[in-house]
């Protein structure tokens, strides 16, 4: 145990409370906003849970879309967004928010916990920070921020086995099959499992020990492993995460590019404080740490959406060795006492007492939040009024919509063009309708609103196709607003053959 621990008292103060229940106490009600909702995948993901909770089936072919009506899909975060729907059917929007909330707010807590063993509270409390400000753009209510808890729970029990010389209990394997039913980076934790496992053999100090090492943890692996295939989806499920991570058309989604340095990042500064914290005291980590903190840093620099992972994950990996060598350090009588008097008292756990107290008022925080009813997704991102327009028409064919309306529209029952599951659609289909609706080549755009038979158009303004729509003699536009507009066209050819890629994927 690190001097840290030694050094905590065993109450933590009069009232009960730890640093880890209040970082819970201030993250969730800052958490209860709209803003979570700012994502238009958040409306298909409960759109299809809806279905799934009426239907209670999951889905093994597309049934949302007209352009790939049919066509096998894996729906890979069924279970989260089973979760998300159920919590919708049951308190609206706002309960949608409380769920995401609350997710976060005990991710932080158990992060939070953890670096109470090995740091100084003012160090893990920075640290806490860190994680919170690298989620914080990424975090929306989709299925990634249901797995967070259990990304930071795993990575500590991994850490605390290679730290107290043993293998992770066998039931801890078991979170796989949670992990992989609620959201596509189980393979991630496979990961880290196979990297602490590789920690551990090569600290083991004799050939004897070595061989335990590998009958432990390879069992522990095995059982990870086969924990990650008990989805609805079988062996598919695990080759499905592979092919969506080998599209290329991701990085035309702004969470799949790097981060952009041109304007100051949370990501950045941290990096410089931490960089000024390593040359200034001379902090060093063993090999594998090392490694692995430099290919989460890389996940972080090559995609911007990964930096909650760094965030919330480097910490936990360096916080032992941190830790010994910061405490190593001498410290001014003054800061001491400081740290003594304000922030260790609060550094031991919480008391039952002061844990339901937090529970109780966030219960009552959550009904207020779902009787009051003011949370909305972003009307950008809601063309109801565009919607009734052109259904008031009585359009004869499908829609071509924006790739931002995808989710209202199933939300809402109608089948789309195109939505946020790009590994349904894949590559080529998206490359051709991003060709067709930016007019790389005009062509395009005729030959798609004949190909799929398309009635009426429902597009964000300045999209360059609405010039050309509003050009072609059988189309009219019969609706703008500041977020969408709707062209509906005025003859359709009955003796069209229409195509529907399902079929043919």
């Amino acid at each position: 145990m690190s001097a840290v621990g030694l050094s905590v008292p065993r109450v933590s103060s009069r009232l009960g409370f730890s640093w880890p229940l209040l970082v819970a106490v201030v993250a969730f009600p800052l958490l209860l906003r709209s803003g979570l909702l700012n994502d238009a995948d958040t409306y298909w993901h409960v759109g299809v849970g809806r279905w799934m909770l009426t239907h209670w089936a999951v889905p093994e072919t597309d049934l949302f879309s007209h352009s790939y009506a049919g066509a096998p899909w894996v729906a890979h975060e069924w279970l989260a967004e089973m979760l998300y729907a159920g919590a919708y059917m049951l308190g609206g929007w706002g309960a949608v928010v409380v769920l995401t909330a609350a997710a976060f707010a005990s991710t932080l807590a158990i992060l939070c916990r953890f670096l109470l063993r090995h740091l100084e509270p003012i160090y893990g409390l920075l640290a806490v920070a860190a994680a919170a400000s690298l989620a914080a753009p990424h975090l929306l209510a989709r299925p990634h921020a249901l797995i967070l808890p259990l990304l930071v729970s795993w990575c500590v029990v991994l850490v605390r086995a290679c730290e107290e010389g043993h293998r992770p209990a066998l039931p801890w394997a078991l979170l796989m099959v949670l992990w992989a039913n609620l959201h596509g980076s189980f393979p991630l934790g496979f990961g880290l499992a196979a990297v602490f496992a590789l920690e551990a053999l090569l600290a083991a100090p004799s050939r004897s020990q070595r061989h335990q090492v590998l009958r432990s943890w390879g069992g522990f692996l095995l059982l990870a492993a086969l924990g990650m295939l008990v989805t609805p989806h079988g062996l598919g499920g695990l080759r499905h995460v592979f092919y969506l991570q080998g599209m290329s058309i991701t990085d035309t989604i702004s969470e799949w590019r790097s981060p952009n340095f041109h304007y100051l990042q949370p990501l950045e500064f941290w990096l410089m404080v931490v960089a000024a914290a390593a040359f200034s005291r001379g902090l060093r980590l063993p090999p594998i740490r090392l490694a692995l903190l430099l290919g989460l840093l890389h996940l972080a620099l090559r995609h911007a959406r990964h930096a909650e992972i760094l965030g919330l994950l480097a910490p936990i990996i360096v916080a032992q060795s941190i830790g010994a060598q910061w405490c190593s350090q001498p410290r001014g009588v003054q800061q001491a006492e400081v740290l003594d008097r304000f922030f260790r008292r609060l550094a031991a756990p919480a008391r039952p007492v002061a844990i339901l107290f937090v529970l109780v008022a966030f219960s009552l925080l959550s009904w207020v939040v779902v009787r009051v009813d003011l949370l909305r997704p972003a009307s950008e991102m809601t063309p109801d009024a565009a919607i009734q327009a052109a259904l008031a028409k009585n359009p004869r064919g499908p829609v071509l919509n924006a790739f931002e309306f995808g989710g209202y529209l199933i939300f809402r029952g109608i089948p789309v063009f195109v939505d946020g599951r790009a590994d349904l659609y894949g590559d080529r289909f998206l490359s051709d309708y991003l060709a067709a609706i930016k007019l790389n080549s005009p062509e395009r755009l005729v030959q798609l609103l004949e190909k799929y038979c398309i009635g009426w158009t429902l597009l964000q303004p300045g999209t360059p196709a609405i010039a050309l729509l509003d050009r072609l003699p059988e189309w009219r536009q019969i609706y703008i607003d500041q977020g969408s507009v709707v062209h509906v066209k005025e003859q359709f050819l009955g003796s069209t053959t229409c195509y529907s890629s399902g079929s043919s994927k």
